[in-house]
C-alpha cells in the first residue's frame, strides 16, 4: 500500500503529509526525496522505485518553526500594548495566554473589527495617551527625585531645575510639562535640607502625576559640603510646604520607608 502511494507521488520532488491526511495539522512535516526518481515517458508504466528513493530529508517542521504574529483587537487597556479598540500584532502564545483567555482581546476577524470599532470612541473605557503612559505614571509616582541646589548662591526653584534633576536620573521631561508648587521655594536655606515637596508632571498633555522631590544643598567647597547620607530615601522627611502634607502622605512610598515607619511607631 505504501509503495503504491509513494509511487503515485514520485513525480513530485516534495512530499507533504497533509496530502495523505487531507487536512492541516499543527505538526506538519515537509519532506524531500534525497534521491529523486527518474521520470517515465507518457503512457508507459512508471519505473520501479529503489530503496534509495525512499530516503527523505526534512525540509520544514512546523512544530519547531517560529509562528507568525497574529492580530488581535483589545477590549480594554493593556499596559504596553494600547487602549480598548486598538488592533495590535503579538506573538501567538502571548495572545492566547495573556489576552484571549483573560478576555482582554479578541481575534481581529472582519466581524470583530466591525463589532468593536466603536470601542475607540467609548468614553467609559479607560484610555491613555499612549501604550506606555500608564507605565510612565506608575514609575514617576513611586520615585523620589533628589533636587540638588547651591549652598552658596541665592536661588529660587524654577522648572528648569527640576528638568535637570530628571535628566540626571535618565528622564527627559520638558519644562512646560512641569508644574511647581504655588508657594515659592527659595534658598539657600538649611531649614529646607532633606525636606520634601512634590511637583506635577503632565504626560502628553493628558495624564498628570505627582512626583515626590527632596531638597539637598551642594557646595563647590569640599569643606562646606554636607556629609552624604546613605540610602537617604529610607529616612522619613517633613514637607517643605505644610499644605502639601496630606498629598505627600497619600503618595506611594518605597517598601523600606514603610517598614521603617512601622518600626518607629
Amino acid at each position: 500500500m505504501w509503495k503504491s502511494l509513494f509511487t503515485a507521488v514520485s513525480k513530485a520532488p516534495v512530499l507533504q503529509t497533509t496530502d495523505i491526511l487531507n487536512q492541516q495539522l499543527r505538526t506538519t512535516f515537509i519532506l524531500r526525496r534525497k534521491t529523486p526518481p527518474l521520470l517515465h515517458k507518457q503512457g508507459r508504466k512508471p519505473k520501479t522505485l529503489r530503496s534509495r528513493h525512499y530516503i527523505y530529508e526534512l525540509v520544514k517542521d512546523t512544530d519547531v518553526e517560529k509562528q507568525a504574529d497574529i492580530d488581535v483587537i483589545l477590549t480594554s487597556y493593556v499596559e504596553g500594548l494600547g487602549n480598548a479598540g486598538d488592533k495590535v500584532s503579538v506573538r501567538p502564545t502571548f495572545a492566547y495566554n495573556k489576552l484571549l483567555l483573560p478576555g482582554l482581546a479578541v481575534y481581529a476577524s472582519p466581524e470583530n473589527v466591525e463589532k468593536y470599532s466603536n470601542l475607540t470612541n467609548d468614553s467609559e473605557k479607560i484610555r491613555y495617551s499612549s501604550k506606555n503612559a500608564f507605565y510612565t505614571v506608575q514609575t514617576l509616582s513611586q520615585m523620589l527625585l533628589s533636587v540638588v541646589m547651591n549652598k552658596e548662591n541665592p536661588w529660587t526653584l524654577k522648572p528648569w531645575h527640576i528638568r535637570v534633576c530628571f535628566r540626571k536620573c535618565g528622564y527627559i521631561v520638558p519644562e512646560d510639562a512641569i508644574t511647581l508648587p504655588e508657594k515659592q521655594i527659595s534658598g539657600p536655606n538649611m531649614e529646607l535640607e532633606d525636606k520634601e515637596f512634590f511637583v506635577t508632571v503632565t504626560i502628553n498633555n493628558q495624564e498628570k502625576v505627582n512626583v515626590r522631590c527632596r531638597i539637598h544643598h551642594w557646595s563647590t567647597n569640599i569643606t562646606e559640603r554636607i556629609p552624604h547620607v546613605h540610602n537617604f530615601w529610607e529616612i522619613l522627611s517633613e514637607p517643605v510646604i505644610p499644605e502639601q502634607a496630606p498629598i505627600l502622605e497619600s503618595m506611594p512610598k518605597k517598601r523600606n520607608v514603610i517598614k521603617k515607619r512601622q518600626a518607629s511607631i
